[in-house]
This record gives structure tokens, sequence and C-alpha cells, in this order.
């Protein structure tokens, strides 16, 4: 009999509960099926990407480098901070759904009012006033707010953790992909060299036939012209070794940093799939990222939903209280309560509605970028495996030109020489030998920069642990 008045007050709570609807606030978007992205010629069979999978590459400058850089980009820094925050959030939500307790001292020295609710002899006099007390409450989860905040914040503390290691894969290959430019760079300034001193020797060769009078003052000057070009061209070379290492030092975070000019020649190629594999998104950590977003935000959605539900609250009281110090420990002091609380939401004004609006528009975002991130990782994974392909065909259609055009220089200068051709076929020649040269250490270049970008785009070694195992089987 005693329990009627409160499940009275408890179905009269419930009821009134209908005032505040959120009916007609639903998502508009729906995560895209990621076999439905997945090109069919995926296969099941491609190993997966090697943790450290720039040591496959054979460089231990590069290795150094790379290890550096993950042990002390500010980069990766922040996506750690970033890490460590959403842990915090996640302990405050599970600290929502517990027990709270507390202590409070309260010492004061007060006048009653004299023509206050104070009787005589309080009324006008000056006491001393004590409490000593614990006090303690609990919100009991009816309807899931705070399971749903906390599933949230766990949700979002899975994301960067796998943000963290979106971050680790990235830096990784930026420092390779800045590694290999500045050996690309360093090749071309050795191809640039070796052209100047060519043309220098060349230049003595026309000197010698002017002064035969087997030439004239027109192939001495064009002989001249090119040294200038040859070396602008250097020193432009220079320069972009320069900036190149300066960026390579600011993702590795030392501003000071000393290393030996790498060579393309120091790197070993690795070998690439022909396919994507099948559960390419699964290894891929910003995919993981974006789809825990996509669940922290569904979440918020029904914690939202959940608010406009009653709140249920268990207080208790117990302590010492007395007008008198000396009173304050004495058995008659003592005071204590308990009993429950309901909150209602009956007229916010909106408040609950726009909050839920706001939440869903959310999970809408998170869900498009979802989308969107797989579809571009399916076209980036695609491009640096059909990238690959085609510089291996012209890396082999590139070495059959040079031979030709090294031959076509040697018999240019052995005609030249013999006076049997003139010094325009020479710089013809030369001019292709010199395209060739760049040409190949493009191609060098590209191949690795390709392979590095394949092995990121193929997740850079990311191994998703069993929740996002769970999580990506549940939306399939």
């Amino acid at each position: 009999m005693r329990r009627a008045p409160s499940l009275a007050a408890l179905v009269a709570a419930l009821a009134l509960a209908g005032c505040a609807s959120f009916s007609g606030i639903e998502p508009q978007s729906r995560l895209s099926d990621p076999a439905a992205v997945t090109p069919a010629a995926a296969a099941s069979t491609v190993p997966a990407v090697a943790p450290q999978w720039w040591k496959a590459l054979g460089d231990p400058q590069l290795d150094t480098l790379v290890d550096q850089a993950l042990a002390g980009s500010p980069t990766l820094k922040v996506a750690q901070a970033r890490l460590n925050r959403a842990r915090a959030v996640l302990e405050v939500a599970n600290a929502a759904t517990l027990p709270q307790v507390e202590g409070s001292v309260d010492v004061r020295r007060q006048r009653y009012t004299e023509t206050g609710a104070v009787p005589p002899p309080l009324a006008g006099s000056i006491r001393d006033s004590g409490t000593l007390q614990l006090g303690a409450s609990w919100e009991i989860d009816f309807f899931g707010k705070y399971a749903q905040a906390l599933e949230a914040a766990l949700g979002g503390a899975r994301a960067s953790r796998a943000e963290v290691d979106a971050a680790r894969v990235l830096l990784a290959s930026q420092v390779a992909r800045g590694y290999f430019q500045l050996a690309r760079v360093n090749d071309q300034l050795q191809v640039a060299q070796r052209s100047l001193a060519q043309r220098e020797e060349q230049l003595g060769l026309v000197r010698d036939r002017v002064r035969a009078g087997l030439d004239t003052t027109l192939e001495l000057r064009q002989s001249e012209g090119a040294l200038p070009e040859a070396r602008q061209q250097i020193e432009a070379l220079k320069e972009q070794a320069e900036l190149t290492r300066n960026a390579l030092a600011a993702l590795v975070g030392r501003p000071d940093l000393r290393m030996e000019p790498p060579s393309l020649a120091q790197a070993h190629p690795v070998t690439v799939p022909d396919t994507l594999p099948a559960d390419l998104l699964a290894r891929r950590a910003d995919i993981t990222a974006a789809r825990w977003r996509v669940e922290a935000a569904t979440h918020d959605v029904a914690g939202a939903k959940a608010q406009f539900y009653p709140n249920v609250n268990l207080s208790a009281f117990i302590g010492l209280s007395s007008i008198g110090l000396s009173n304050l420990l004495d058995s008659g002091s003592l005071q204590w309560g308990v009993g429950p609380a309901l909150h209602l939401p009956i007229f916010d004004a909106g408040r609950l509605r726009a909050n839920l609006r706001g939440k869903t528009a959310d999970l809408d975002l998170a869900v498009e970028s979802y989308n969107g991130a797989l579809l571009d990782a399916v076209r980036d994974a695609a491009d640096q495996v059909a990238s690959s392909r085609s510089i291996v065909r012209q890396q082999a259609e590139q070495k059959q030109a040079q031979q030709a055009a090294e031959s076509a220089y040697g018999i240019a200068v052995q005609r030249y020489r013999a006076g049997l051709g003139t010094y325009l076929n020479v710089l013809s020649a030369e001019t292709a030998v010199l395209n060739q040269r760049r040409l190949a250490v493009d191609l060098a270049g590209r191949a690795l920069d390709t392979q590095v970008q394949l092995m990121r785009a193929l997740g850079g070694g990311f191994t998703p642990d069993a929740d996002t195992a769970r999580l990506a089987a549940r939306n399939n």
C-alpha cells in the first residue's frame, strides 16, 4: 500500500512523457555496403601489408628516419592527445552510470532574524551551527540515456584510436615518399653533372676543330651556350633538393636533420599485388575510424531520444547537524533521509527536439563521410595498382629507348670527330640521351613512390581489433 503512490506517480509521469515527442526526426543517410563498392576482381589471397613495410625496401637510412618520425612527430602526438581526450570523455560517461557519494562539512556563525520563522530563544541570537553529512545519489538509467552516452563515448575512443593508427600509416608513407623524392632529385643532379662534364668535353673538341679550321665560330658559340644551361639545371636541382630535405626534416621532427644523400639505387622495389584484397576496407585505419564515428553518432541519437523520458533519481543522506558546535556529536543531532525524485520534460520550448535534430544531422554527416571514405579508399588502391603495372611496362620501353639513344649519340660523336657529320647532329643526339636519362630516373622514382602509396592504400600494416571485426561483420 505504501508503494502505491510512488507507482501511481511513475505511471502518471510516463503518460505525461507523451507531451514531448521526437516523431518526424529521423536520419536521412544510409550506410553503403562495403561489398557493393569493392571491385568484383578483388581477391581474398592478397597478403596483408607488414606493420613495418618500409623495412622491405632495404634502405637502413629510411628505416631510421621513419622510426624517428613515429617517435617524435608533432602530428602523431596531436593524434595521441585526441585519443587521450576521448578516453577521458569515456571515463566521464562511465562515471555517470554509477552511484555518486559525497561528503560535506558546514560550520558557520549566524545571527537568526527576530521577524522570521525561527522562534525564541533562537530569534535574534547569534549562534554557531554545524553539519557533518554524507550523501549519495544514483540516477537509475531506465531509458538508457547514460548507457547510450557511454556507448557513444566508447565509439569515439575507438575512432580516435584508429585515427592514431591512420596518422601513423600516413606519416610513415609521407616520410618514405619525401625520402624517395630527395633520392630522385639527387639522381637527377648526378645526371645533370654528367651532362655538364660531357658538354665540357664537347666544348674542348669543338675548340680543337676550330683551331684546325674544321669548324666555325657558330659551332663554338653553340657549344659554349650549352654550358650555362647545364649549370642552371644543376642549381635548380640543388634548390629542389634543399627544399625537399627541409620538408623531410619537418616530417621527422628534427630541423637539424643530418643524413647521407640518398639514391634510388639504394632501395629494393617490392612485389606489388595484381589485384585488390577482398577485405581491403577492413585493413584501413581511416575506414575503421569513420565507421566508429558512425557508431558513436548512432548512440548519440539514441541518447538524445532517451532525454524525452523521465529521469528517476534515488538520493539519500545521513549525518549530524546542530545549533551549537558542542552538540554536533550528540546522538540527538543525527539526521537522515532517503527518497526518489522524478524529473519530467513537459514543455521545454523545443530544446529537446532541437538537440535531437542536431544529433541526427551529426549522424547523417558521419554516415556520408564514411560512404565517401569507402569510395575514396577503393579508388585510391585501384589507382596505385594500375600505376604500378603501367610503370613496369613504361620502364621496359624506356630502357630500350635509352639504349637506342645512347647508341645513336655514340655514332653521332664518332661521325663528328671523323668530319662526316655536323655538330648539330651531336647536339640532337645528346638531347635525346639526356631526356632518356632523366626519364629513367623519374620512372624509378615514380615506381618507388607508387609502391609506398600502394602500401598505404592497402592499410599500411593496420590490424583491426576484435571489436572492429565484430562491427564490420554486423555491418555486412
